[in-house]
This record gives C-alpha cells, structure tokens and sequence, in this order.
C-alpha cells in the first residue's frame, strides 16, 4: 500500500462502508449499524477510519468517560486485503492521541485470548494484561484485558509525592485519603487497616446518605490535628451537614449531634474552619507551599451515583487538577488510580456534593 494513510474522524457517510468492514472482520460480536451510527454521532466517543485513496480500509472506537481518568478502545478493526500494512498500529496510535486530548491518562482494551494477532500488536506497542473477563465472547473465550498510559505529564506540571493508599472499605475514603497524607509526611507512617478505621471512628457522621456514615470534613481536620499536622477545614456552608435528603428523624438527630460536636472540638483544638469556599487559585498556593489537600466530591461525574467522595489533590497542571482516588477495582492496574487528571472546569463541577452545591476541603501542612 504504497498511498498515504489518512486518519480522521468518521461522518454518516462512512456508515455504509463501516457495517461492511464490521461483517467481514469478525465472526461473532458484531456491533449493530445503529451502534455505529451512535459511535459516530456520540459527544462520549471517537469513531476514526483509516482510508486510502477515499476507500476505508479500517476503523478504531475509543469510548470517553466523564470523570474518570480512563478511555476504552472498543472496538478495531482492518480489512483484510489490508492487514500488515501498519493500518492497524496506526489506528491505535491516533485513538491514544484522541483520548489524550480529552485529558484521558490510559487507555483499556479488551481482547480475546484467541486473538493472537491483536495482543502481539498491542503488546507491541506497549498494553499489558492486568486482568481476565471470563466466556465474555459469544464464542465462550476469555478476554484479555490490557492497559497503556497514553500521556505523560507535562514538563510544566507541579506534582507532589505522595503514596498511594486504598480504602479498604466502601466508607473509609476519607480515612485513607488522610492516610495518603501521613505516608507523604514520613514513608514509615502506619497505613494498616486499623489505622485507617481509627480515623473513620473519629470523624464518621455514623450516618449520610445510606448505610455506614461517611466523614465530616471537620471530623477529618481534627483527626489530622491530632496526629501532628496543621488542619484547616473550608465550608461554603456554616449549617449541620449532609441533611439533604434525610428524612428519618433518627438519622437526623445523630448528623446534627455529631456536626455539634466536631464544632465544638474544632474550637477547643485549634483547627480553623473558614466558612467560605477554597478557590482554585488558593488549592494552587497550597500545592505550591507543599501542603495537602484533601477535597470533598461528588461521585455523579464518574459513576451517576452522586455520592460524596474523598479524593487527596496531588498537583494540577494549566488545564488540570491531578488526584489519587482512594476508591480503585480489584483488578485495575493502580496507576489509574494516581495523578488522575480531571479538568479544571470539571474539577469545579465535581468538587460540589447536593442540593446544596457543599463545597468542603482540609488544607494540611
């Protein structure tokens, strides 16, 4: 194939032509024309051909997420009369710049393990396995599942080291966010499970949305004063917090004695809670100045849930906020976890939980 190469972006008039090429290159697992025709029009993913002469010889559909720090390549696929000629490895490489350019860090993949070809390319150019989903293709084979980091920081990037710690249960991402904090502060810190418990015992609210309470910000800043830092909280609300939406009188007695009583212990343990929002020019002084902070989300952007979430703010960037998620999957390769990028816009959107758009932080020092 002696012809350049082009890649672009798919229009409808390529829907005809890709249906085709979808038959022709897989026996099962096809994707329908009106899957098609949505990875094209859809704002949450790119569908690329790659074309000669006109002729479309190959195509590669990367699915965006909001919020998280991930894109999925899924589907590729390369007409055979035009296999070996580099058609394929040059798809990849222009989804990975797709994904990039929506401040994506790594790209997924899944892959049957029948597929040889596929995973000799993709390890190629640089996807590993880091985990299996078992009979996943209609032909009962596994699916090898892969992942890349597709963009690397940049050289303007102010990123601070901090160890990466997991919360260990569904409602400790407060805790291990603190946690976080203390392994930055001395990498011999207790990071254990029981520690991390501990810290829930002391700043739980016992009750939030369902189930198992998570932390009060202020809760939080005292259990970081009372293992040796300086603490400061950051409220845009000076009212008992996470009422929203509770209407057991039960529950709403205990959120407003334990909000009563983090107030009280705030004052008498010297941890100033400011009632006004932390901006984003003040995050990027106290990055700048070293210090941590951990910031309360919400989990709507990466999951449609609308939990409240603690995340620990790990460097930003001109267009970006960087993160460690405390909340990760088993079988997810860690580093998705870490130096997340979330766009400022986005990180502003994320960073109000409610009805009534709260807005909490913890500055650490």
């Amino acid at each position: 194939m002696s012809q350049e190469i082009l890649v672009r972006v798919a229009q409808l008039s390529d829907l005809d032509t890709l249906e085709a090429l979808e038959k022709e290159a897989f026996q099962g697992d096809r994707m329908s024309r009106r899957s098609l025709r949505h990875g094209i029009k859809s704002e949450a993913s790119v569908l690329l051909v790659a074309s000669v002469d006109d002729q479309v010889f190959g195509y590669a559909l990367v699915h965006l997420f909001k919020g998280r720090a991930h894109a999925r390549l899924y589907s590729l696929a390369v007409s055979a009369a035009a296999r070996g000629k580099g058609i394929g490895q040059l798809l990849l490489v222009q989804a990975e710049r797709h994904a990039a350019k929506h401040g994506c860090i790594s790209l997924r993949l899944e892959v049957s393990e029948r597929n040889l070809g596929a995973i000799a390319l993709y390890k190629k150019v640089g996807y590993r396995p880091f985990g299996a989903y078992l009979n996943y293709y209609e032909d009962t084979s596994n699916a090898v599942r892969m992942h890349k980091r597709i963009r690397a920081f940049d050289d303007k990037s102010k990123l601070l080291k901090v160890p990466y710690v997991g919360q260990r249960t569904p409602y400790t991402c407060g805790p291990a966010s603190l946690l976080m904090v203390c392994a930055a502060h001395n990498d011999e810190a207790d990071t254990s499970l029981e520690h991390e418990l501990d810290i829930w015992r002391e700043a739980t609210t016992i009750y939030m949305t369902s189930g198992h309470g998570g932390c009060h910000p202020t809760g939080l800043g005292l259990a970081a004063k009372r293992r040796g830092f300086n603490a400061e909280v950051w409220l845009n609300d000076d009212q008992p917090l996470f009422l929203d939406g509770v209407r057991d009188e039960l529950k709403k007695t205990v959120l407003l004695a334990c909000h009563t009583k983090f107030v009280r212990e705030s004052e008498a343990e010297g941890v100033p809670v400011h009632y006004q929002s932390l901006s984003s020019a003040d995050l990027v002084t106290a990055v700048d100045q070293g210090k941590w902070v951990i910031v309360l989300i919400s989990t709507y952007r990466m999951d449609g849930k609308k939990s409240p979430h603690w995340v620990v703010v790990t460097g930003y960037d001109e267009q970006h906020i960087y993160v460690h998620d405390p909340d990760f999957e088993e079988d997810v390769a860690l580093v998705e976890c870490q130096y997340v990028p979330v766009v400022k816009s986005d990180f502003e959107k994320m960073s109000r939980y409610g009805r009534s758009q709260l807005r909490a932080a913890i500055v650490i020092s």
